[in-house]
């Protein structure tokens, strides 16, 4: 998966229509205050039209445009990218030809196309939770398996509690040595 770290902005204009696209970060799928400030911003423009994915929900919105010619391709293009926790909107100043159903949703895909092509993509990579209970006389060893970095904290007890959040892909190369060396590793995968 993908993601983008800042909004990107991009322009075309095809037979007289002006198609702003917005590609903005996001992590929440309740957007209407993003829209309305849009709106707001672009206030003269004929459509606002929009595609999200975020947290594992999608949805997108043709916005007075003819059904399934700019929403659903806009969605497209950002699920064709693997992208994820990204708003793509794209504002249509309408320029007096009429495209068509098939030129709207070219017109739309080529929107946010040419916008992704000017856009740094993030690697969106699967992280875990661990919980780890480790006995004093390993704590050398645990040390030796897992980076500092991932350490998010520390609890001294009977026996070391470690909480740790780390990419999933360093977990697979370490598990069997931290289930060697830990009394107990409880995992909780997240995103």
């Amino acid at each position: 998966m993908y993601s983008i770290g800042k909004i990107y902005k991009n322009e075309i204009v095809i037979q007289k229509s002006r198609f702003i696209c917005l590609l903005i970060p996001i992590n929440n799928p309740d957007i209407k205050d993003m829209l309305l400030e849009m709106k707001k911003q672009y206030k003269d423009a004929t459509h606002y039209c929009y595609a999200f994915i975020t947290k594992g929900k999608e949805k997108y919105s043709d916005d007075g445009e003819p059904s399934g010619t700019a929403g659903n391709p806009i969605l497209n293009v950002l699920k064709k990218r693997q992208l994820e926790d990204v708003l793509a909107v794209v504002i249509r100043y309408f320029g007096g030809i009429k495209l068509g159903a098939g030129g709207l949703i070219r017109a739309y895909t080529k929107a946010v196309t040419d916008c992704l092509s000017i856009s740094n993509l993030i690697i969106k990579e699967e992280m875990i939770n661990l919980e780890i209970i480790c006995s004093y006389d390993k704590v050398n060893l645990l040390f030796k398996v897992i980076d500092d970095i991932y350490i998010k904290s520390k609890q001294f007890r009977d026996h070391i509690e470690l909480t740790v959040c780390m990419p999933f892909s360093q977990y697979t190369l370490i598990k069997k040595q931290l289930k060697d060396i830990c009394l107990s590793v409880t995992e909780k995968r997240i995103i």
